[in-house]
């Protein structure tokens, strides 16, 4: 993409990626989902959003909103708020929507645009996985993508304090 103005149109209220959604099904396209805080991008998010971009047409990224991101993981982070990482995420090629989330889980958010593929990272099971019950009742999938080895924000962040 060689039009930066146009990374922002890929950062969506909740009701407007609804919307989204439903124009890609309508042109009969799949629709990945996937979530996460994403607060310091590193080669680990990249290799997972790659995995998961290529689960379906269309990939969809649930950010953690600033406050659930506290409540989550503590008063520090995030390192970087929701607008700067939702900009970042929607930058990324494989990325063709960010939508914030305020819960702690994106099952609601999941609930709303029903995927036609869930997808997590690490080492959950499917039934861990917030929104793959419904997910799967609804006839989708959902996959569990390794993680990359030696990348974490929490391993960059403690590697910057020392």
């Amino acid at each position: 993409m060689r039009r930066a103005d146009l990374i922002s149109n890929k950062i969506y209220d909740r009701q407007s990626m609804i919307r989204r959604v439903a124009q890609w099904r309508a042109l009969g396209r799949k629709v990945a989902f996937t979530n996460g805080v994403f607060d310091i991008i590193h080669q680990g998010h990249i290799f997972s959003l790659t995995k998961a971009a290529a689960e379906a047409d269309h990939l969809v990224v649930g950010l953690n909103s600033d406050a659930s991101v506290k409540r989550l993981k503590g008063n520090d982070r995030p390192v970087n708020d929701q607008d700067s990482r939702a900009m970042v995420l929607a930058s990324l090629l494989m990325v063709d929507g960010v939508c914030i989330f305020e819960e702690d889980t994106p099952l609601e958010l999941i609930q709303d645009l029903m995927p036609d593929v869930l997808i997590k990272g690490g080492d959950y099971t499917i039934e861990q996985v917030a929104g793959s019950k419904e997910v799967l009742a609804a006839g989708g999938r959902v996959v569990i993508n390794p993680i990359m080895d030696g990348f974490s924000t929490t391993g960059i962040i403690h590697k910057i304090k020392s």
